[in-house]
């Protein structure tokens, strides 16, 4: 494929359009579709061209047809609650990610049309890995349409402050340049178990996709932040209720920050923890510039919170959208939702553009242009 050539793609499960950002103008969407009516809106609020190609509605109720040409690739972040640690782990049975075989039946119709994908992406959490028979029911479904696939685990931190982990399934059709196959630091313990224990006929066609480590981040979360006078603090009685919800551990912390006087920024999660046999609520704050995964606001966590201790003094805040976006790597000139809520619902659900970016120029393009991998960090 010459390097010049429009490379095309459908995109499922599309969310707000972050994959699409991370490909690149590199890339031309072709089809896209999700069912969600407000990222819909805010796909189509974002890209010029939707009214060309997106498509709002149940994946179920789409049919080959409505799919144009033979696409490159096909990418699908399914519903993902399912399999999330947050969720009800039902698997790819469970009624939301059951939405993936609304997907796979389009690839498979695809497929007896002579049209399918030449690569697919099937980007999950890493629950994926470890649910149940879920990954090998997967892997078969691959290899039944003759593709051959590998699997790497990417945190967004890699490239964002943000602990964000993401399994990306990566299937080809295509030979596969031997520069492509190899070690890659996103070859995680849940990966290498996982393929571990597949049988053997899957493992057989499984790939190791190999792919450098990118050059190191440059920017932690304090860096991302609104300034603090332009923003809505807690009052001080909510944020000293905040820390009384804290372990001793966590509370230890805190107070030796608070005692150093330099200034720390920390995200916060209250989450259900079990301690003696008993329920009981926990704040708990990180301070090593990584904000925790950020959550659709209906999710298995609560809204994220900011702790900034500066002078000794510790105040509290609710993270805003526009730093959520940044902590995905979108522009600033994304256009998000007005209401908080539904801003943080698209932004909670989508992928990491600059996780995609990378996959991109280090697989999905050396991969359909069969020329050698771009092994270094853009």
């Amino acid at each position: 494929m010459s390097r010049n050539a429009p490379r095309t793609f459908y995109e499922f499960f599309a969310g707000g359009g972050m994959a699409r950002l991370g490909l690149g103008e590199a890339w031309t969407c072709v089809f896209a579709n999700d069912f969600d009516p407000v990222k819909s809106a805010t796909y189509r609020a974002n890209f010029a061209d939707a009214a060309d190609h997106f498509r709002q509605g149940d994946v179920w109720k789409l049919e080959a047809a409505d799919l144009p040409g033979r696409a490159d690739l096909a990418w699908a972040s399914s519903p993902c609650q399912d399999f999330s640690l947050a969720g009800a782990r039902a698997g790819l049975t469970g009624g939301r990610s059951s939405a993936f075989f609304g997907f796979w039946r389009l690839m498979e119709a695809l497929a007896s049309e002579g049209r399918a994908p030449r690569t697919i992406v099937i980007e999950n959490v890493c629950g994926l890995l470890t649910s149940g028979g879920d990954f090998t029911a997967l892997c078969a479904a691959l290899a039944d349409q003759g593709y051959r696939f590998g699997a790497l685990e990417i945190d967004a931190a890699r490239f964002l402050p943000q602990s964000r982990p993401r399994v990306f399934v990566v299937a080809t059709l295509d030979p596969v340049p031997a520069a492509l196959t190899g070690d890659s630091p996103f070859q995680t313990r849940l990966v290498r178990e996982a393929q571990a224990r597949l049988p053997a006929e899957l493992a057989a066609r499984w790939i190791w996709w190999r792919g450098a480590a990118p050059a190191a981040r440059n920017s932690d979360l304090a860096s991302l932040l609104e300034p603090d006078d332009a923003v809505t603090w807690h009052t001080p009685a909510r944020t000293q209720a905040l820390i009384a919800l804290m372990a001793p551990l966590h509370r230890a912390r805190l107070d030796a920050l608070q005692a150093s006087g330099q200034r720390a920024v920390g995200g916060l999660f209250r989450r259900m923890r079990v301690e003696h046999g008993v329920r009981v609520q926990r704040a708990e704050a990180r301070f090593d510039g990584l904000a925790g995964c950020l959550r659709t606001p209906r999710g298995g966590s609560s809204r994220q919170t900011l702790v900034v201790i500066d002078a000794g003094e510790v105040r509290s805040r609710l993270l805003s959208p526009r730093e959520g976006a940044r902590l995905m790597g979108l522009p600033e000139t994304y256009q998000l939702p007005k209401a908080a809520t539904s801003a943080l619902h698209v932004i909670g659900d989508g992928v990491a553009a600059p996780a995609v970016r990378w996959l991109a120029a280090n697989i999905l393009e050396p991969l359909l242009e069969g020329a050698p991998a771009v092994l270094a960090a853009e």
